[in-house]
C-alpha cells in the first residue's frame, strides 16, 4: 500500500454530485440505494442544526453498522459525529436512531481487510479516490484500513409505548 494523494473532501460541483443521493432520499427513493448506503443525520458541532451524508455501510454486525470516513478525520461527517455522536440512520427505508463512537485502528484495519474480498471493484475504486495505491492483497487493505477513521453506529433501545388507558 502507498499513500499516493490524500484529497481534501469534495467542494464545489464534486461536492454537489456527492450530495446527490441525499435527495433520492428526500424523495423516498432511498430503498432504490440498497442496504449499503444509507442516511446518516447528525448534529453540526459548530452550528448546532441537522445535517445529512450519505455514506456506505462497510460492515452490519450484532453491534450495529460500521462505516468509514474515507476522507479520513478531516470529513465534516466525521468530526460531527464525534462531536455529537446522537444520530439517525436510514438504510432503505428503516430508520434508526443511534450513538455513533470510534473504532480502534487495530479493528477497523481487520474490518477492511474482510470488506475488500467482498467487494473488490468498490474497495479498489474507494482506496483509489482516497489517494491509496494497492496491490489487491489482504495486507495491503489492511494498511489502508488503519489509515482510515471508522465509525460504529449503534442502535439506541427504542422506548417499550404502554397502551393507553
Amino acid at each position: 500500500m502507498e499513500i499516493i494523494d490524500r484529497p481534501a473532501p469534495p467542494t464545489g460541483l464534486r461536492r454537489l454530485l456527492w450530495r446527490l443521493p441525499i435527495r433520492l432520499y428526500r424523495m423516498g427513493l432511498g430503498p432504490l440505494l440498497g442496504r449499503r448506503i444509507m442516511l446518516l443525520t447528525h448534529t453540526g458541532r459548530v452550528s448546532g442544526r441537522p445535517r445529512q451524508v450519505v455514506i456506505e455501510v462497510v460492515q452490519k454486525d450484532g453491534h450495529g453498522y460500521v462505516a468509514a470516513s474515507g476522507f479520513g478525520p478531516r470529513a465534516d461527517w466525521y468530526r460531527n459525529v464525534m462531536a455529537n455522536p446522537e444520530v439517525t440512520l436510514q438504510i432503505a427505508g428503516k430508520r434508526i436512531q443511534a450513538t455513533a463512537a470510534p473504532i480502534a485502528t487495530g479493528e477497523g484495519a481487520e474490518i477492511m481487510a474482510r470488506y475488500a474480498p467482498r467487494h473488490p471493484v468498490a474497495a479498489r475504486q474507494l482506496c483509489k479516490l482516497m489517494g491509496f495505491a494497492v496491490d489487491g492483497s489482504v495486507e495491503d487493505y489492511r494498511q489502508v484500513g488503519r489509515h482510515i477513521p471508522f465509525v460504529r453506529f449503534t442502535p439506541r433501545p427504542t422506548p417499550l409505548r404502554t397502551p393507553a388507558a
